[in-house]
């Protein structure tokens, strides 16, 4: 169809304003990449827009690389995101097809309670208490079981379950198939979007988490990377980075740490989620088409 002029504007507009606002949205991201590309003293002085790199310089990248506890923290960050997740999708994903069986006893209370977690819970202090009566205080275990299983990400998997045919489970338990035959090798694999929706929210969960470290962890040798970057923007304490520099020159290069170190920091998420992208909308559509 023809589209009138009043549509035709609407387009162009609506066009306009979009492209604008993903330019609001990117450009921080730039202004960063920037900056810590760029020249130290450039960017102490410089207080207004950034187009390109000034006098590239890689100098900030290996003085973060440089510090041992970054490399050490960066490492932590990938047990944390692999296992944590690993842990997560399988306690989901053994939840919510449990709770996606017809005629399961106790189910809708189950699903009632689960679901009243969302809403109320017993704040800080009684889940340090829990913590610490587990003996998980200072070890990396505190920072992945208390969070294993999402109430929200259950109730996603479950619905996706709820909608793979009954005729195929039928099938296969005439074929001899168990409950663990049937959710990993006909439930899971039919449900790929979904689980990639699922790794997606758990690892960027996982890899973004700090409060958790800060609160159970003392032991510096176990913080994740968002927590020492969380020191080096909020202590500004880029000293330990700054090695073999005057002091004249400590506080620009200062800047461009952080601004590197915002870079490591995010590079793998970013790196991440265009091959995720696909299943996101999908998956999301699939957990939430059935209550």
């Amino acid at each position: 169809m023809r589209k009138s002029l009043g549509e035709q504007l609407f387009d162009y507009c609506n066009i306009i304003f979009l492209c604008l606002l993903s330019l609001v949205t990117i450009y921080p991201l730039i202004y960063i990449l920037f900056a810590s590309l760029s020249d130290p003293t450039y960017v102490a002085q410089n207080r207004g827009l950034m187009l390109y790199p000034k006098e590239i310089t890689f100098d900030a990248y290996r003085m973060v690389f440089n510090n041992p506890m970054i490399v050490t923290s960066y490492l932590n960050t990938f047990f944390y995101v692999i296992v944590g997740t690993t842990l997560n999708i399988l306690l989901t994903s053994l939840g919510a097809y449990a709770l996606s069986r017809k005629n399961v006893m106790w189910g809708n209370t189950i699903m009632f309670m689960i679901v009243f977690t969302m809403f109320f819970e017993g704040g800080l202090i009684p889940l340090y208490l829990l913590v610490s009566e587990l003996n998980m205080i200072d070890t990396r275990w505190a920072l992945i079981l208390p969070t294993a299983v999402s109430a929200f990400n259950l109730i996603i998997m479950r619905t996706a379950f709820q909608g793979i045919p009954a005729s195929l489970e039928e099938s296969a338990r005439i074929d001899g198939a168990n409950d663990f035959t049937i959710l990993f090798k006909i439930i899971l694999p039919l449900s790929l979007p979904v689980v990639a929706v699922m790794v997606l929210f758990y690892g960027v969960y996982h890899w973004n988490s700090w409060f958790h470290a800060m609160i159970f962890l003392q032991n510096r040798e176990l913080f994740p990377v968002q927590l020492i970057l969380r020191e080096i923007l909020i202590a500004n304490d880029t000293s330990s980075m700054a090695t073999g520099v005057s002091a004249v020159d400590a506080m620009p290069i200062g800047e461009t740490i952080k601004y590197a170190t915002i870079v490591v920091a995010t590079l793998p998420i970013l790196c991440l989620y265009p091959f995720l992208q696909k299943y996101f909308v999908k998956g999301v559509m699939i957990g939430g088409i059935k209550g």
